[in-house]
């Protein structure tokens, strides 16, 4: 396991600057995932701690130890892709060996190691197959095994699911979660899945453009979002945002309103906390419905009010229909006051 701080890095290719003056570290044992949209500089900060890339400017240090100039095989860290990176010609078995091999661990221990890493990850009954004869979960099984058998000090993972259709995403995420759990190697984790950092992670950073908007515990990141981007990217269905002055005349709204001292604020309420009814009430938005989502175990409905698009959840018996008018039923508790100009949100 490895300490792992940023002091101050930067990285341009060209005259973009993917990142700037950057600052982080993360614990011993912690699995930490960089979450944001493409573009946003988070495989970029991976590949600088592998040592594919070299930071522009700045330095990088796993424990006090500065590894800024270390190529790749001196770093002791273990990547894993999205595309696997097997290699076709060999069997499971060779392929889970070869990082073993090339560090000439005597035979006997190979063996053990193998057996192990097999046992830990479901590919016993596989060793003899070639990666053309594997379902995608079972290679991407394979890439962690082939990984995690070295023992690194920071192992680094790059949207390692992406490829996976959704049952075995949520069959692999499990596996990474119990993995971390068992041998607690210090994991830095990249994906553009918000589902899959809050599942995952100790600590998540929300990037954009090569900027930290937010570093905490998924809790955090959910339930206090530092501004509105970090608001509107984390949070299934994404979160509404309405014109706070257009909803003062709205009693669960209007007391959370009081002390806006005169700036021009935005509403922000998750769809989870808006309860969608037929019957009509006083202190409710009354929003035409344009759209009706069931899912099963929920009804997502979408209304149009004054222009403005929002989505609630109803009881999947309620009696709804596209063209007709409901409730939107707000919890004054549970929403969020973000200032229009610049993103932040106001406590």
């Amino acid at each position: 396991m490895a300490r792992i701080r940023f002091d101050s890095v930067t990285k341009r290719f060209g005259d973009v600057t993917v990142a700037q003056d950057f600052k982080l570290e993360i614990a011993h044992g912690e699995f930490f995932t960089f979450l944001g949209p493409s573009g946003c500089g988070k495989s970029t900060l991976l590949h600088l701690l592998a040592g594919i890339e070299m930071p522009t400017a700045g330095d990088i240090y796993f424990d006090d130890r500065r590894v800024t100039e270390l190529a790749p095989g001196a770093r002791d860290v273990a990547m894993v892709f999205q595309s696997y990176a097997l290699y076709p010609h060999m069997s499971v078995y060779e392929n889970l060996a070869f990082p073993l091999r090339n560090r000439r661990t005597p035979a006997a221990r190979l063996d053990e190691a193998v057996a192990q890493t097999a046992r830990t990850l479901g590919l016993g009954d596989l060793l003899d197959r070639k990666p053309r004869e594997l379902s995608g979960g079972q290679r991407q099984r394979v890439a962690l095994g082939r990984a995690l058998i070295r023992q690194p000090r920071v192992f680094l993972l790059d949207e390692p699911l992406s490829n996976l259709d959704a049952r075995l995403r949520l069959e692999m995420r499990e596996e990474l979660k119990r993995l971390h759990a068992a041998q607690r190697i210090t994991t830095v984790y990249v994906t553009h899945d918000q589902e899959e950092a809050m599942a995952l992670s100790d600590r998540i950073a929300v990037l954009q453009q090569g900027r930290i908007q937010q570093c905490g515990t998924p809790e955090e990141i959910y339930r206090a979002p530092a501004n509105r981007f970090v608001a509107e990217f984390v949070g299934n269905p994404p979160m509404n945002f309405l014109p706070a002055d257009a909803l003062r005349g709205i009693p669960p709204l209007a007391a959370r309103l009081v002390p806006s001292n005169g700036r021009d604020l935005v509403i922000g309420v998750r769809p989870t906390d808006i309860r969608v009814q037929a019957s009509a009430l006083d202190t409710a938005l009354q929003a035409k419905i344009v759209l009706l989502e069931p899912t099963g175990a929920d009804l997502w409905v979408v209304g149009e009010w004054n222009g403005q698009r929002l989505k609630g959840r109803a009881e999947t018996g309620e009696r709804l229909a596209v063209g007709e008018t409901a409730d939107f039923v707000f919890s004054g508790e549970r929403i969020y006051l973000f200032d229009r100009a610049s993103g932040a949100r106001i406590d």
